[in-house]
């Protein structure tokens, strides 16, 4: 039965809070925010309707990604010589304009995603399937 103008899909307002929370963790409040996704998932992960379970899914998960990515890069770092090496500015900008801006973006489409009521996968990084 579809629904009327005035409600919202199950799951909605989870599914916001799980595309904010990873916001949050990428732009403000790095780990402290990961940790609230990662406990909501957690939590979650089984009971919430397919719409929230998708959209905790895809930012838990992103999350993930985003943490391996800013591990690789510090490992580009190091390897170029440690923090006071020229070639550091080269990944902190190639890092910052590439995966950074990218995972921000992704975010920014499921947010407004999960706020239209919409299921959403990140391209690349997310995960197919809803089980």
């Amino acid at each position: 039965m579809p629904l009327s103008a005035d409600e919202t899909p199950p799951g909605q307002s989870l599914a916001v809070a799980a595309e904010v929370l990873y916001l949050v963790n990428l732009l403000l409040l790095p780990g402290l925010a990961f940790l609230g996704l990662a406990w909501l998932y957690l939590r979650q992960r089984h009971a919430a309707p397919p719409l929230a379970r998708s959209h905790l899914r895809q930012t838990f998960f992103a999350s993930l990604w985003a943490g391996g990515l800013l591990l690789a890069a510090n490992v580009g770092i190091l390897l170029l010589g440690g923090w006071r090496a020229p070639g550091t500015w080269v990944v902190v900008i190639l890092y910052f304009t590439t995966c950074h801006s990218t995972l921000v973006l992704l975010g920014m489409v499921g947010l407004s995603k999960a706020l239209a009521g919409k299921p959403y996968i990140y391209p690349f990084i997310g995960r197919a399937g809803h089980g």
